[in-house]
């Protein structure tokens, strides 16, 4: 089996998971100093089986964060707007809410603490990703801190991985 087939294997496995709250491991991710210290966090929209991320994107908004959001981009890139508004995200052609073209980019190297997503994510923290490879592409010069959290039952041993592959340097669970 290719690393492929076994990726493929384990999003389908990821799928049947049940949806679990990660409010608890939201608390957990405000409280890293990384994040308490930073002045510019970016933070994913969660959608579909991913977790809520719009009370904890509010919750930085209210601690006086700076926050950024990713946009995609042509050819499979991406970069980071700053979210002025909530009531200001458009959803992009996956139909993710991303911030729209009068919200500001932000550099990758202001900004202090990525919060990435995964279906899956190993103890090395590499993870699981719906497979376009966006945040790979972009966390590849990325300078700061990155975090995944990890709700039950989708932390793995060992990821299938490819040269590509970038982990995060957190794998933040409940215990």
């Amino acid at each position: 089996m290719t690393v492929q087939d076994r990726k493929e294997e384990l999003r389908r496995h990821a799928a049947a998971l049940p949806q679990v709250e990660a409010e608890p491991l939201f608390r957990r991710f405000l409280a890293l100093p990384e994040v308490e210290g930073a002045d510019t966090v970016m933070v994913f929209y969660g959608t579909g089986r991913e977790p809520d991320t719009v009370p904890l994107i509010q919750a930085l908004l209210d601690r006086g964060k700076r926050v950024a959001l990713p946009v995609v981009l042509p050819h499979r890139g991406m970069e980071a707007r700053q979210v002025l508004a909530l009531d200001r995200l458009v959803p992009n052609r996956f139909g993710i809410p991303e911030p729209d073209e009068s919200c500001p980019a932000v550099p990758k190297g202001e900004i202090a603490v990525a919060l990435v997503p995964h279906l899956m994510v190993d103890r090395e923290g590499y993870r699981l990703g719906w497979g376009g490879g966006y945040y790979d592409r972009w966390l590849v010069d990325f300078p700061g801190f990155t975090v995944c959290v990890c709700r039950p039952g989708r932390l793995l041993e060992r990821m299938p991985r490819e040269e590509f592959d970038v982990p995060v340097k957190l794998v933040l669970m409940e215990e």
